[in-house]
């Protein structure tokens, strides 16, 4: 009698599959985790009875153990930063429970994921925050800067959008300055007062070689348009560059921001202001070997006058 298979004792095709396809689907979806990056924020975090660490260095360490883990199992994840504050404010905004593991949840998801972020490829936590830390306040410092120069509005004689005028006086600026001082390494650092006590400030690394500029182009949006904010508000920063060749000394050369321009500063003034903590204004001891000069005039309407 021939043997008859009615279907009900067989597995279908796909059984042992969809184990390993439900794995693939769980590496394939994207990953962002939220860091408190310091003290001062995670102490923030623990007045929530559902925020369960108690120690900052072994809150890192969960944190580093998780990304491993993810990693581990080839999910895409990133890392950013969670502002207590903030969160504050989004649950108060959205009547959530702070006090909740899904509210946290959700935040990064809708906030922190959206904001400045970096992948995670196996570093060291400690070497991955001081870079997240360094390029999320640069991009609130040009969201800043960029709300002021928005504000300007149009020239009440010209007509010309004042914001747009400075920032392409500033990028001419540190152009012509960069042609002045020509090859070497140059690290620049633009200071702008803010409304608040923290001035805004930028630095650009750049370096010239047998005539090729290298800079990031990042870091020259953010420079620019915080010296475009100055010249547009007419706020009294400046710039300070350091140049380094080799086998030769430092220099150190300085601009104040003034009447919509940069004036160069005079060796005494470089001196004076490289040379004095801009916190406590007390005086620091100068470096050896480093040689300082007048800032490089400079016509914004024209060319570079003088020489380096």
């Amino acid at each position: 009698m021939p043997h008859t298979d009615n279907g009900r004792n067989r597995k279908r095709p796909d059984a042992r599959r969809r184990p390993n396809a439900r794995r693939t689907l769980r590496s394939e979806t994207p990953s962002t985790v939220a860091v408190l990056a310091d003290e001062k924020d995670f102490a923030a975090m623990r007045r929530y009875a559902s925020f369960l660490f108690d120690d900052h260095a072994t809150y890192l360490r969960h944190v580093e153990g998780l990304l491993r883990s993810l990693a581990a199992q080839g999910t895409y994840t990133s890392v950013a930063l969670f502002d207590p504050d903030d969160y504050e404010r989004y649950c108060t905004g959205r009547h959530l429970n702070p006090d909740t593991a899904l509210s946290r949840t959700r935040y990064t998801a809708d906030v922190a994921a959206a904001g400045t972020r970096l992948p995670y490829e196996g570093q060291p936590l400690a070497r991955l925050l001081p870079r997240l830390i360094d390029e999320a306040e640069q991009q609130a410092t040009w969201e800043y800067a960029s709300a002021l120069l928005s504000a300007g509005g149009d020239c009440a004689t010209c007509g010309e959008d004042i914001g747009r005028a400075a920032f392409a006086r500033a990028s001419r600026a540190l152009r012509l300055i960069l042609e002045a001082v020509g090859e070497g390494a140059h690290h620049l650092v633009c200071s702008v007062p803010a409304d608040e006590e923290t001035p805004l400030i930028a630095v650009l690394h750049t370096e010239c070689r047998d005539g090729a500029l290298h800079l990031g182009e990042a870091a020259a949006l953010v420079f620019c348009t915080v010296l475009a904010a100055g010249l547009a508000t007419d706020r009294p920063g400046g710039i300070v560059l350091r140049s380094s060749l080799p086998d030769r000394p430092d220099t150190v050369r300085g601009w104040g921001l003034r009447g919509g321009g940069l004036r160069p500063l005079t060796e005494a003034e470089v001196f004076a202001a490289y040379c004095t903590d801009a916190e406590t204004g007390e005086p620091v001891p100068p470096e050896h070997g480093v040689e300082y000069r007048a800032g490089i005039p400079l016509d914004l309407d024209g060319d570079v006058q003088g020489d380096v």
